[in-house]
């Protein structure tokens, strides 16, 4: 069964709220749209649950009790069971708070890899190991395509490699990295794998499981939920990282790479994604067995973008006034595209395009070493295109004539 749009947006405020009638948006790799279901859980949340929870009162035990749900709703549809998930401020500050974890497990001459198609966020915090004697290897993109060849990384594997640190899909060039072929290749060779995913995970949460990944982190703000990160986390591996929290909560493992504390409200929150991913599936294929839902969902979400991607990417290869980054088809990468305009500024694109309601972002969106890499002046930045199941073709069809109006102006 196609996916059905009006059905699904019905899901979403905005596209109900007046202030954004007419508009048509493509920041989505910035963040998504919010579901009704995580809004009203949020707000229900804050007006009657907003103290303490896991306390011995009532409020404060059913608290308590929404935080977990959100653990047990989302571990499914990760294909992981929910003592692996960690809750934390942003995935940023997750990786941050990993690399902390790291530095103590590490001895000088040690061995990492980091890529230069990453965000900052899963390439800084790792590279600055380097001042503890942490030797620090780079696994380099090819410079015409963005392309990060897994052939390209068996070199850099030696001995000493404890730790291998990669992007699921790159934030810029979009092609999806073979994930379980990496960390197979790596595990191979007794190393560790930490996976960012934050510009994968909204266009269907993977099954982690299956990927094998010693930790995977992806932003729950850009799967329709509240501003947090979620981190799934191997126990083995927590278990050798030790506790970056208070010393006396070190026999609580949920808290052990959280030293700021959970956000409470925003936890209890992240369960309504499922609701909605369930909502999506009972509507879409009524009386199907429940076991077979997060591949349906998923799947569901991947064939809706294809269909999307393949207009977007058919439109801009007609337009020459536009260098697109990355694969040229849509088989093999996620539906976010990044061009760059050949006369005026990506901000100037940008702004003139928002002016005609079409919401595209410009930026080098922290992915620095990447643009370098490309030849692309980071400061100059990109036009990036990214586009969610609940785009239309409409939508498309909208940019790229507003694209044809504004390159066509001096």
């Amino acid at each position: 069964m196609p996916l059905d749009l009006a059905f699904v947006r019905s899901h979403f405020p905005a596209f109900s709220e007046p202030t954004l009638a007419g508009a048509a948006f493509f920041e989505n790799a910035g963040g998504s749209y919010a579901c009704q279901a995580v809004i009203d859980r949020l707000n229900a949340y804050y007006r009657r649950l907003k103290v303490q929870p896991y306390g011995a009162y009532p409020a404060s035990r059913e608290a308590g009790e929404w935080m977990d749900e959100s653990y047990r709703r989302l571990a499914p549809y990760l294909g992981v069971p929910e003592s692996w998930l960690h809750f934390g401020p942003s995935t940023s500050q997750n990786t941050y708070v990993l690399a902390q974890a790291f530095r103590r497990c590490l001895k000088p001459g040690d061995e990492i890899v980091v890529t230069n198609q990453d965000h900052e966020a899963n390439s800084g915090v790792w590279r600055r190991l380097a001042a503890d004697g942490v030797v620090v290897r780079e696994w380099r993109v090819e410079g015409d395509t963005g392309h990060l060849d897994p052939q390209a990384l068996e070199p850099l594997l030696g001995p000493r490699t404890r730790l291998v640190c990669f992007p699921h899909c790159s934030n810029i060039v979009a092609e999806i990295n073979p994930v379980a072929e990496i960390v197979r290749r790596v595990q191979a060779h007794g190393a560790r794998c930490v996976v960012d995913a934050v510009s994968f995970a909204g266009h269907g949460l993977p099954d982690v499981g299956a990927l094998n990944a010693d930790a995977y982190l992806f932003s729950l703000y850009k799967t329709f939920g509240p501003h947090q990160g979620l981190m799934v986390i191997r126990p083995d591996l927590l278990d050798e990282l030790g506790n970056e929290g208070h010393y006396f909560n070190a026999d609580q493992p949920r808290k052990r790479l959280n030293p700021a504390g959970p956000d409470h409200a925003q936890v209890a929150a992240a369960a309504a994604i499922a609701d909605y991913f369930d909502a999506l599936d009972a509507h879409h294929f009524p009386g199907a067995d429940l076991e077979g839902r997060p591949e349906r969902v998923r799947t569901l979400l991947h064939e809706a973008e294809a269909v999307l991607l393949a207009r977007l990417l058919d439109g801009l290869r007609a337009r020459t006034a536009l260098r697109i980054l990355g694969l040229q088809n849509p088989e093999g990468r996620a539906a976010t595209v990044s061009v760059v305009p050949t006369g005026k500024s990506p901000v100037e694109l940008a702004q003139a395009l928002g002016q005609r309601g079409l919401m595209v972002g410009a930026s080098h969106f922290y992915a620095v070493r990447l643009l370098e890499a490309l030849g692309i002046d980071p400061a100059r930045g990109v036009v990036r295109i990214s586009l969610l199941h609940y785009n239309s073709c409409e939508d498309v069809d909208r940019l790229l004539v507003g694209l044809d109006q504004v390159l066509a102006r001096p």
